[in-house]
């Protein structure tokens, strides 16, 4: 067995086609995100990949709609969100595949 720690990874990312990754693959990509409130990432799409994001603990609010733990929210490729925590905030994101450069800023 081996013991690592997700302060190990790059912003939470820890399987997918980067360094460091504990499963080096372009299927998919999985991170653990923290947040804190009032954190906010810009309105983005991706090209190819699907997004699929978990929300663990925490209110988060996407394109204006509030999610809760328990909410699982599937973003298709071409659909653009942004993100804000409304409190703190864990969540799992998986994006498949695991598309490097696939991340389209809404200008």
């Amino acid at each position: 067995m081996r013991l690592n720690t997700l302060s190990d990874m790059k912003r939470g990312w820890f399987v997918g086609d980067f360094e460091p990754s504990l499963l080096r693959t372009d299927d998919a990509e999985i991170g653990v995100k923290r947040y804190i409130a009032g954190d906010y990432e810009l309105a983005h799409f991706h090209k190819i990949a699907t997004e699929i994001t978990v929300i663990i603990t925490g209110e988060v609010e996407m394109n204006g709609v509030k999610y809760y733990p328990d909410d699982i929210i599937t973003i298709e490729p071409g659909e653009a969100t942004d993100f804000r925590a409304l409190t703190d905030a864990v969540t799992v994101v998986v994006k498949h595949p695991g598309v490097l450069d696939d991340k389209y800023q809404v200008s």
